[in-house]
């Protein structure tokens, strides 16, 4: 999990010094259907142009040859704010609060990162 971290903090950091990294990688339920999870991708992708706060936003499933170290987390998704009171906007957001809603029940596991992109850490 740590290495998993650290190479998307390293990815990521560099490009835009200053911004502000929402990171959510999710693992699905074994009872998830291949139809629910890309309705998830499809939604989560639907966000930036439903919250005007959203400076960028990326995302990929797992493709990583360090076999195991994803933990069962099988997507990631990168979203980008001009700064951390653009995240705070985002969060209580109708559009982010009905997208928590319709994804909580298909995960088995989540986990959230966020952070000021900087070259170097302080």
């Amino acid at each position: 999990m740590k290495k998993l971290l650290l190479a998307l903090l390293l990815m990521t950091s560099a490009s835009f010094a200053g911004d502000f990294r929402h990171i959510v990688l999710f693992q699905f339920k074994s009872t998830a259907t291949p139809e629910q999870v890309k309705e998830i991708e499809t939604a989560f992708a639907k966000l930036p142009s439903e919250i005007d706060v959203i400076k960028d936003f990326e995302c990929g499933k797992m493709d990583n040859a360090e076999v195991g170290m994803n933990n069962g987390l099988t997507h990631a998704f990168l979203v980008t704010f001009k700064n951390k009171a653009d995240l705070e906007k985002y969060l209580p957001h109708p559009a982010h609060e009905a997208f928590v809603a319709k994804v909580k029940p298909l995960l088995e596991k989540a986990l959230v990162f966020d952070y000021e992109a900087n070259e170097k850490i302080k």
